[in-house]
């Protein structure tokens, strides 16, 4: 009988998490819906391999992670621009490849953007909570996080057919990353121009960063309102502001409910490219002439 095949984790990097695309229409039990933190680069590695698009992957921090595979499979690597090599041979980006039994997959350092995603046909399948295999890191729920030793279960290969071996997308930039918003819901309580403000400046990734949220440092953004709300629903992309002035950017972990004010929303289709800055680089944000959807 053929051995079941299987991810063996070698090392983490910064941080590696198993996640697909989150629990969905479980925020009113308090449950968030996690998830990739750039959902499009999860998706585009799963169409790549002929995966469907929510299957399960890891999601790599600032790279280095090392796995060695139990079996050979198909795997691919999408998001960040990192160096990747299977036993000291260069691996394409978004290009799929065939992993050895045996063999060992390393990602160096991310060159551009901050997560990558590595997929393997037939997904990680680790047992879903909730029925998801992400891992919230916010409220410790879904699969443990994985560390050297783990071994991690990849399930049956799909009924879908790869129909091309490599995607041509552009890298994460290294520059300013502009990002459209939408105003309020709490704009009302910031004092006049703080908006202007908030589209006027640039805005710092400070280290204070992780899947939860990343804390921005800019121009200070000035209330009209003393005291603070009663707790109300939280989405990806609000830009929630502390008494300091200084506005978080919530991501994939993000708290389902908070008590700070939220001055505006980055557009749905954008959060991804949010999650790829790393501490270090400039966000602008702008509004969305079409008032487009956030959350």
């Amino acid at each position: 009988m053929t051995a079941p095949r299987a991810l063996e984790v070698v090392a983490t990097g910064a941080q590696t998490t198993v996640q697909d695309l989150g629990r969905v229409g479980l925020a009113g039990l308090g449950v968030g819906r996690s998830g990739a933190a750039d959902p499009g680069s999860l998706r585009l590695a799963n169409r790549l391999l002929g995966n469907p698009e929510a299957t399960a992957a890891l999601e790599v921090t600032f790279g280095g992670l090392e796995v060695r595979a139990r079996g050979g499979m198909w795997l691919v690597v999408t998001g960040a621009t990192t160096p990747a090599t299977i036993d000291g041979r260069p691996v394409g980006h978004a290009a799929v490849t065939w992993l050895p039994d045996g063999a060992s997959l390393r990602l160096g350092a991310a060159t551009a953007g901050l997560r990558s995603y590595v997929a393997v046909r037939g997904g990680i399948d680790v047992e879903p909570v909730l029925r998801s295999r992400s891992t919230d890191t916010l409220a410790g729920l879904g699969p443990a996080v994985p560390s050297p030793g783990t071994v991690l279960p990849v399930g049956g290969a799909p009924s879908g057919v790869p129909l091309v071996d490599v995607a041509p997308v552009a890298a994460p930039t290294t520059g300013e990353v502009r990002l459209r918003i939408v105003r309020g819901p709490r704009d009302d309580w910031f004092a006049p121009g703080a908006v202007e403000a908030l589209l006027g400046g640039t805005y710092e990734v400070t280290s204070e960063s992780d899947r939860v949220g990343m804390r921005l440092s800019g121009p200070r953004l000035e209330r009209a309102r003393e005291g603070e709300l009663k707790s109300e629903g939280m989405v990806p992309g609000a830009l929630q502001v502390s008494p300091t002035g200084q506005p978080t950017l919530f991501l994939a972990d993000h708290p389902v409910t908070g008590g700070y004010p939220v001055i505006g929303v980055v557009v749905t289709a954008d959060i991804g490219r949010a999650a790829q800055a790393q501490p270090g680089q400039r966000l602008r944000f702008v509004l969305d002439p079409r008032g487009g959807s956030s959350g």
